[in-house]
């Protein structure tokens, strides 16, 4: 089968250490019983990829390594095919897998998603509502699911809160803004972008200010993504007693700490990872529900996936960033 795999580790430039090629064809790890092998219908990326080939958690001695975390695609049923999403978090319950295995994302340890099919446990695939297409639904695993987690659970925000959404654009961010918005809350975006902030508005934010702009309002929770180049605005822009929910550091994790105002408003850290494959169920009803769709910024056929992961590094995507297999 062909995929788009990491070949080598490039720090500097990471799309140039991704090939396309002919590689082994998916199957069960030992023949074991408990997983199925899906065929990717559609894929989309996350920086999770940029970061395998910088070497961030992806070693040379792993390589090569087909990449990418989220698909949507078909698998043989007992009584036919059967449209899934692929939950990529593999380990965290022990099926498929044992309870002795720590938690892992596809491509980690086990091939992912960039491909024209890929093996996870059975466990992991969830029903694709037919009113997704498999591209939208693709969407999900991983961006849209962190986002969910961290508005709905980590944050514990209810219809009417105020929410702060540093980096518009980005794939976790522009699902935080449309879900919160679908969801009642009042969001606030930043983006160094005017064309961005423009998506923002137009996707339910009450207002899309620039980094470390005044907000409106002060807001009861800081969805974070970006890391230590807005760290000190998302401590300032919270009300006494605010959350701030970290999921990623894309501009580095080493901030100004903020902490005098944060012992003294009493302010809250707290981060998430991804989510639960109850969540991403709850996620797709909720999208099936309210007629919420992602922003897909392009896809990519996967022979073009050097150029699928170029767009992405450059920052400049709105949305996801799609590869069809």
């Amino acid at each position: 089968m062909r995929a788009a795999f990491a070949a080598r580790i490039s720090p500097d430039d990471p799309a140039s250490g991704l090939e396309v090629a002919e590689v082994p064809d998916a199957a069960a790890p030992d023949g074991r019983p408990d997983w199925s092998v899906v065929q990717v219908r559609a894929a989309s990326l996350n920086h999770h990829d940029l970061w395998s080939l910088r070497g961030v958690g992806l070693s040379a001695a792993q390589l090569p390594m087909v990449l990418g975390t989220d698909a949507a695609g078909v698998v043989d049923g007992p009584n036919g095919p059967l449209d899934v999403v692929v939950h990529g978090v593999i380990g965290a319950t022990g099926h498929g897998v044992g309870p002795t295995e720590r938690r892992s994302l596809l491509s980690e340890r086990y091939p992912g998603t960039l491909a024209e099919r890929v093996a996870v446990p059975t466990w992991n695939l969830v029903p694709k509502p037919e009113e997704l297409s498999f591209a939208e639904a693709a969407c999900l695993p991983t961006a849209w699911l962190t986002a969910y987690r961290m508005l709905f659970t980590s944050a514990g925000l209810r219809p009417g809160d105020r929410v702060l959404v540093q980096g518009a654009g980005g794939g976790v961010s522009s699902a935080a803004i449309a879900l919160g918005a679908a969801a009642g809350l009042e969001v606030v975006a930043t983006s160094r972008s005017a064309a961005k902030r423009e998506h923002a508005t137009a996707s339910g934010a009450v207002a899309a200010i620039e980094p470390g702009g005044r907000a409106p309002f002060r807001v009861d929770a800081v969805i974070e993504t970006v890391g230590a180049a807005t760290w000190s605005h998302s401590v300032k822009a919270l009300r006494p007693g605010g959350v701030i929910v970290v999921a990623g550091a894309t501009t580095g994790d080493q901030p100004g700490a903020e902490l005098t105002r944060m012992f003294f408003t009493e302010l809250r850290v707290v981060g998430a990872t991804m989510g639960s494959k109850d969540d991403l169920e709850a996620l797709m009803r909720f999208c099936v529900r309210s007629g919420l769709r992602p922003t897909i910024d392009a896809t990519f056929p996967l022979s073009d996936a050097r150029s699928a992961l170029a767009r992405l590094a450059s920052g400049e995507q709105i949305g996801k960033v799609v590869v069809l297999p």
